[in-house]
This record gives structure tokens, C-alpha cells and sequence, in this order.
């Protein structure tokens, strides 16, 4: 019997890979011959970076710009002329020096500079993975690590981050590194807030990310003034894409991406799915188990575990979710597509002990799982 393992992360407890590992050794303990296809899978977020390397990529480190400016390690992975990028791993909250959050001045300088390193190693196709950004600049840090300068009006290059967009006068583009124009880049995420007004990058994240109210209203204005001065040097598609579904995004790096790089927006879970090869993986297994840390409403909107029940579903193979906890009702988890789910809390009513120490009862769940598989046989 082959069973796809296809979980995405239990935020704040275990990598998805960790997830896998648990389930397989449960799974093991009953019944040691099983073929276990080890496929963790994100929804374009974290977890993306993983995701790639469990389907065959090569991890990159590299050297880049964090986003406070200090220098930190940062990976992304390769797979011929594919790369997967994650944002997060060198402009993210997570990368944020002791986690203090700069929200004036934060950048976005590092991401440019992975892309600048994938297209270096000779890629073409950049698959951008963006979620849990540190900064609001507009993807202004991710173009000046690809080479453009940001000018105020004296002509010097302006401080990294969105507060400096306020005094930004002129973009330079010249510099870009000319190896974008032969390579296509997607951008993963799900977010399709625009970069500006009430539901923006500046009024509905900075305050995420330690923007007090007078810090909201003076990005909302940089950001503003960004497009118009973007405008002059690409034309109006710097002010159309302001308000481009998921333009907002990750501090309005989404805009940057649409605007000036001519990248094109999909459903994270929908780009991971692809790039590892789920469909193909899937068919003809006996069993997918797939799952995340809690299955809720959000899960039905497009999250990783029910794109994984659809692939599933698409090849008659029956799907299993796992989780911390649930507050879906049995019949919305069948309609998801789960045959059967199983619960951290079903075993361990603590949940903070279900944080705490998810990997045993995982390991619990595998058993009963392949218990289960035995008897049905």
C-alpha cells in the first residue's frame, strides 16, 4: 500500500515536514512495509520553502539584507531553471532582529536579493511565496535588490523602507538586473487586498507589524506618493496596479511584483500543488492523509489541506485529515472532502499540551490510522 503524506504546518508547534515524520513513524509501528510519499505541502505562506524541497528542490543559502538591513542567511530552493522563493525567510516578522518590529523602515531588500541569486544559479521561472512581512514599502526594498535606485530630490538614494517613500522624487529602473526580462515571476499568496485606501497594505497590515495610527496615515501617503512617482518613469500601470487584487500584499511587495515585474498573481495552494507534482502523486495511492493545525472556515477558502482532498478526490483516492483541533461540523468536513478527520484533542483535551507536544500524539494518530487500513483489508 502507498499513502501520500501531504500535511501543511501546525502553526506555532511543528514544521510540515515534522508532521510528516510523526504520522510516518506511527504509520510504521503497525505496519513497517507501508510506502510512505513524503509530500508537504503550504498554501504559498510559510512552509513553501519546505514544501519544495520535499518535492525534489535543491536549498540555496545566501547572504542577504534582513530587514532591519543586517545581514542574514536566507534560502530558496532550485530545481532546473525553477526557483521557490519565501519571503519570509529574509523580509519576515520571524527574521525581525530579537523580533522588534521596525515598521517605518523595515525593507524588503532581502527578497529582491534571493531573486538576484535564483536568476544568477540561471533560473527563468521565480515562484514567489510571500506572506508575514516585517515592512510596508511597497516592494520598493525588493526592486533596489534587484537594482533600481529610489531618489529623493537632491538625487540621492534614498533609506530602505516605506517611511522613506514620503521624500522618494525619482525611480531609476535602468539597473534592474536585465535577466528579468527573459524570466517569468508567480506570485503566490492568496491575499488579494489592493496597495491603497481602507482595505490597503498600509491600514489593514502596518498595524501587524508595530504601526502605531500616525505611522498608518504617513505609509498610506508614502505609498501613495510611491505609485505617482513610479507612474512617471513606467506609466499608468503604476496607478492601475495600485488597486490589482493582492497588490497590498505583503506590505504591497504584491505591487511591485504586478507593476514593474510583470508578475502574475495565482492561489498559493494552487502553485504549491503544481510544483509538487500532486495530481501525479496522488493517483493510484491507497491513502492521502493530509491536514494543518486547525481546520476551520478559513480551511474551506482555499487553504492547503482541502486542495490536497480535491487532488485526491480527482483520482477516486480516499483522503484523511489530521489536526491540532477542528470547529467544523462532521458534515462540512465530508463536503471538504475528509473521509474520516482525526484530532489532536480527540486524544489530549489540553491544548496546551496539543501545542506543546504534538509530535506523540501524532505518532498516535499514524497508528490508528494504519490500524485502521489493516482492518479494512
Amino acid at each position: 500500500m502507498r499513502i501520500v503524506v501531504a500535511p501543511d504546518k501546525f502553526r506555532g508547534s511543528l514544521s510540515a515536514p515534522d508532521v510528516v515524520a510523526f504520522l510516518e513513524a506511527g504509520l510504521r509501528s503497525v505496519d513497517p512495509g507501508l510506502v510512505i510519499d513524503r509530500a508537504p505541502v503550504a498554501d504559498g505562506g510559510e512552509g513553501t520553502l519546505d514544501a519544495a524541497v520535499g518535492s525534489g528542490f535543491t536549498r540555496q543559502v545566501v547572504t542577504v539584507t534582513g530587514p532591519t538591513g543586517l545581514p542574514l542567511q536566507a534560502a530558496f530552493a532550485v530545481r532546473g531553471e525553477e526557483a521557490v522563493i519565501e519571503m519570509a525567510t529574509a523580509s519576515g516578522l520571524a527574521a525581525l532582529p530579537d523580533g522588534v518590529p521596525d515598521a517605518l523602515r523595515a525593507t524588503s531588500r532581502g527578497t529582491g536579493e534571493l531573486i538576484a541569486a535564483a536568476l544568477a544559479q540561471g533560473c527563468t521561472h521565480i515562484i514567489l511565496g510571500i506572506g508575514g512581512s516585517a515592512g510596508t514599502d511597497g516592494g520598493a526594498g525588493l526592486l533596489s535588490g534587484l537594482g533600481a535606485r529610489l531618489l529623493d530630490e537632491a538625487g540621492a538614494v534614498l533609506p530602505d523602507g516605506g517611511g522613506a517613500l514620503a521624500r522618494l522624487a525619482k525611480v531609476d529602473l535602468s539597473g534592474l538586473d536585465p535577466r528579468l526580462a527573459s524570466a517569468r515571476i508567480t506570485l503566490a499568496s492568496d491575499v488579494d487586498n489592493p496597495l491603497l485606501g481602507a482595505t490597503g497594505a498600509a491600514a489593514v497590515f502596518a498595524p501587524q507589524k508595530g504601526a502605531g495610527p500616525a505611522d498608518v496615515e504617513l505609509l498610506e501617503s508614502a505609498l501613495m506618493n510611491y505609485s505617482r512617482v513610479l507612474a512617471a518613469e513606467i506609466g499608468a500601470v503604476a496607478l492601475t496596479a495600485t488597486e490589482a487584487p493582492g497588490s497590498g500584499a505583503a506590505g504591497g511587495v504584491g505591487y511591485a511584483v504586478l507593476a514593474v515585474l510583470g508578475g502574475e498573481r495565482r492561489a498559493g495552494i494552487d502553485v504549491v500543488l503544481e510544483f509538487t507534482g500532486m495530481q501525479t502523486r496522488v493517483a493510484g495511492a491507497t491513502l492521502v492523509i493530509t491536514g494543518e493545525g486547525c481546520l476551520d472556515h478559513q480551511s474551506l477558502g482555499g487553504k492547503a489541506p482541502v486542495g490536497v482532498a480535491q487532488a485526491a478526490a480527482r483520482a477516486g483516492v480516499p483522503t484523511i485529515a489530521v489536526c491540532g483541533q477542528s470547529t467544523l461540523t462532521p458534515e462540512e468536513l465530508i463536503d471538504a472532502g475528509f473521509d474520516r478527520t482525526y484530532a489532536l484533542t480527540d486524544l489530549e483535551p489540553d491544548t496546551d499540551r496539543c501545542m506543546s507536544e504534538p509530535g506523540p500524539l501524532l505518532t498516535r494518530i499514524g497508528a490508528l490510522i494504519a490500524t485502521r487500513l489493516g482492518d479494512d483489508r
